[in-house]
């Protein structure tokens, strides 16, 4: 129990859902209430999807890709700067515009709700790592993983009281103050994965 304890601390702990929940919020801000919580599911499933994959085939995936895993953090970087920049400078459109067509178009699908919010590529890597320092553990790590990820989506559907709380201004001035954190988080992804590249 000790081992599947501290397993579910270390994902939980690097999904960080709750650092998250302010991004999850800006995003869907412009959706309505039950359509937030479907897209919520929807990219939490999609993320664990691929938490799985990297669990039992990351290391086969990124070995026949010819990949290491230093690129999945440089990639990683770069996604999340280029989404950072229109939360903090809207385009005309997206701040006069406002009608359901436009909603729909920009719903976020896949990114950057399910990757690299939550399956990021610190998560993705320590999964790979996991493995194989647990190979014979493989239910310990399994466990852990959907318990973690059970108590994050928790955390992200609770997301509707948060945003009655702040209200549209509140929600408005966090997106602009999560674009700066993203910026930064990407900034330091793109150098770890860059500082790790040149220690191989």
């Amino acid at each position: 129990m000790t081992m599947i304890t501290s397993l579910i601390i270390l994902q939980f702990v690097i999904m960080d859902p709750l650092g998250n929940l302010p991004i999850f919020i800006s995003i869907l801000k412009n959706t309505s209430a039950s359509r937030r919580r479907f897209i919520i599911i929807r990219e939490m499933i999609i993320a664990l999807i691929f938490m799985l994959l990297f669990l039992f085939l990351g290391e086969k995936i990124l070995s026949v890709l010819n990949l290491k895993t230093e690129i999945v953090s440089i990639s990683g970087g770069i996604v999340l700067f280029l989404i950072a920049i229109p939360m903090i400078f809207p385009s005309f459109n997206q701040i006069s515009n406002n009608n359901d067509q436009q909603e729909k178009q920009s719903e976020p699908f896949l990114v950057p709700l399910a990757i690299p919010l939550i399956a990021g590529p610190s998560l993705l890597a320590t999964l790979i790592l996991l493995s194989h320092q647990y190979a014979s553990h493989m239910w310990y790590l399994l466990i852990s993983l959907f318990i973690s990820w059970f108590i994050s989506l928790f955390i992200l559907l609770s997301s509707n009281l948060f945003l009655k709380l702040l209200g549209k201004k509140g929600i408005n001035a966090l997106e602009r103050l999560m674009g700066l954190v993203l910026i930064m988080l990407s900034t330091q992804m793109f150098l770890n994965g860059i500082g790790s590249w040149f220690k191989i």
